[in-house]
């Protein structure tokens, strides 16, 4: 894999441990997201890399499978079919992920799920314990683990340990529906650095804190919390900006969009891309879009919406029930505005590669990113690191996605609002070149400042600034 950053100095003996649910081991992809962000100090520091192998086997094993890649160390568990269930499915999809994303109607509050998630967390704090030395800094990445650094304190680990959360921090009172808030909450203490997505997360954390623990508001974003000190830090995840504009111009994303433009022919594309997921809020979009076409008939035939949403956890019931509720609301707006010759929604349900979804975004005057509250969503990013500088879509985004917080060039919406996400749209495909390219430069020199390396060097230089951490850049 190709790196990016350049003068990483390190101790003889300090190496990053990454900690996190999946990896990037063997054939998982390398191409984006969390693996670009971490590969190569990893690679310079030969560093280890601690997750999930992706397996679910019927008995419940402590194996670890070791393997080697650029030099970077991998330690992979096995998850029992309980642990899976419990962990993954339980606690992590069925109580977590909803309220943390405030949709506490959703969560499924069972005792044994926490069981499940403690017993996990303990594994992989074993684990890391075992194959980390205290010379050794810890990135432990999300909600999944919210416990390993209280279980590694408490089998005597001294050594520093950070954690990043991928994911919103909703308000305090939110976070209090879980029944085990207090023990996740104590943990977070257990941290040395927390970082979090928006000044929202942060906000909300620092309060959490505060009113339930007492918290005490040191300089610098510490808080003192019992007898130890975390550090909250503001840090919003970028993207690989140069890289994905490089994949918007790939032969396969040329193809990929020349597929998409033999359906469109001269209609303007309308572009959603999403995780099938309550939090993206594309049932309200649909609405959104149903109301664009009611109020606006001078659309109809001359815009094409295209909203691809690979299923995501089918085996949680939320995510079944949101499926045939877009099937059905595609349905019904098809019928109701749709002629021989349009149909006004196109929905997808299935993935496609980064290079091919490049080559969507290129194409598209107008990318709806709607979601009900994201923690930062970097759909966002990627649209506007593809666009044609000579001929840029417009960016619709929601006031809830962290993202809206960085990104203030674009068309901000209230997701709840099918007039406003109507509107936005409308304004979005009639407006004037020059003013596209001058939100579109704004919005890329956004990017290029804040962007993925500069997320991982902030992180890590507020850990280095608190103690003697190896100089991880």
């Amino acid at each position: 894999m190709a790196g990016t950053a350049a003068n990483i100095s390190t101790t003889p003996s300090g190496r990053l441990v990454a900690v996190s649910n999946r990896t990037a081991a063997g054939g998982e992809s390398k191409a984006g997201g969390l693996a670009v962000a971490l590969w190569d100090t990893l690679v310079e520091t030969k560093g280890l890399w601690i997750g999930w192998s992706g397996r679910v086997l019927d008995r419940e094993t402590d194996r670890v499978l070791k393997s080697e890649e650029e030099g970077v160390c991998f330690a992979l568990s096995d998850l029992s079919r309980r642990e899976y269930d419990g962990f993954y499915l339980g606690y992590a999809n069925s109580v977590l992920w909803p309220v943390m994303h405030s949709r506490i109607d959703l969560a499924v509050f069972e005792n044994d799920f926490f069981a499940d998630y403690y017993i996990v967390n303990e594994k992989f704090a074993r684990m890391t314990i075992r194959e980390a030395s205290e010379e050794d800094f810890v990135w432990v990445h999300d909600y999944h683990f919210f416990l390993l650094a209280r279980m590694m304190r408490v089998r005597g680990w001294t050594g520093k340990v950070g954690f990043f959360l991928h994911i919103p921090f909703p308000a305090p009172d939110s976070f209090r529906a879980i029944p085990h808030h207090r023990e996740l909450g104590e943990a977070l203490a257990d941290y040395d650095i927390v970082g979090v997505q928006t000044g929202r997360d942060l906000y909300n954390l620092a309060r959490y804190l505060e009113e339930e623990f007492d918290a005490e508001e040191l300089p610098d974003g510490r808080y003192r919390v019992g007898e130890r000190v975390v550090r909250l830090l503001h840090c919003p995840i970028g993207i690989d900006v140069e890289s994905f504009a490089h994949a918007a111009e790939d032969e396969r994303a040329i193809l990929a969009a020349a597929r998409l433009v033999k359906f469109l022919g001269d209609r303007q594309l309308v572009l959603g891309i999403d995780r099938m997921d309550y939090s993206k809020g594309l049932p309200q979009r649909f609405e959104g879009m149903a109301h664009l076409f009611d109020q606006h008939p001078d659309v109809h035939g001359h815009i094409s919406f295209t909203q691809v949403a690979p299923p995501s956890r089918t085996f949680v019931e939320g995510y079944v029930q949101l499926r045939e509720e877009l099937d059905q609301l595609c349905g019904r707006i098809n019928g109701d505005y749709g002629d021989l010759d349009w149909i006004p929604i196109r929905y997808l349900a299935r993935g496609y590669a980064r290079e091919e979804v490049a080559g969507f975004y290129r194409i598209a005057r107008v990318c709806l990113v709607t979601p009900l509250q994201d923690g930062m969503n970097l759909v966002a990013k990627e649209f506007i690191a593809a666009q044609n500088p000579d001929d840029p879509g417009v960016l619709v985004l929601s006031q809830f996605a962290g993202a809206a917080e960085q990104m203030k060039e674009a068309l901000i919406v209230n997701p709840y609002d099918a007039n406003a996400i109507s509107e936005a749209v409308y304004r979005a495909m009639h407006m004037p070149v020059d003013e596209r390219k001058g939100r579109w430069a704004a919005l890329m020199d956004g990017l290029r400042a804040q962007d993925l390396n500069w997320w991982r060097r902030r992180f890590l230089d507020a850990a280095r600034e608190d103690a003697e951490v190896p100089a991880l850049t």
